[in-house]
């Protein structure tokens, strides 16, 4: 078992308009990519735990195989720059993802 931190190259997130959020998890191998894909580790279920939203939260989970890329977005619970917003550019949300174990 490996974390994904450990496997990913890249680990980001970033607004998808101001009213979703984008975890961009991207590889440096297509070995380390379909490892994480085949994994069937990365789950609407799993999201959902991970950020405390319900499934229709999640908006789309896509694994991009010419990019060897995954991205998951999700609605943000207030908009980006509304009172009550404590990441205004979506910047520090991909945490939940790095301790996520993968076989």
């Amino acid at each position: 078992m490996e974390k994904l931190f450990d496997i990913a190259k890249v680990l980001r997130s970033k607004n998808s308009g101001p009213f979703e959020l984008t975890m961009d998890i991207l590889f440096d191998s297509s070995e380390k990519y379909l490892r994480v894909k085949n994994s069937n580790k990365i789950t609407t279920e799993l999201i959902c735990e991970l950020y405390n939203v319900i499934e229709s939260d999640v908006r789309h989970i896509v694994f991009f195989d010419p990019a060897m890329g995954i991205k998951i977005t999700i609605l943000r619970e207030v908009s980006s720059g509304t009172v009550g917003e404590r990441d205004v550019y979506g910047a520090q949300q991909h945490a939940p993802l790095m301790n996520i174990l993968i076989d």
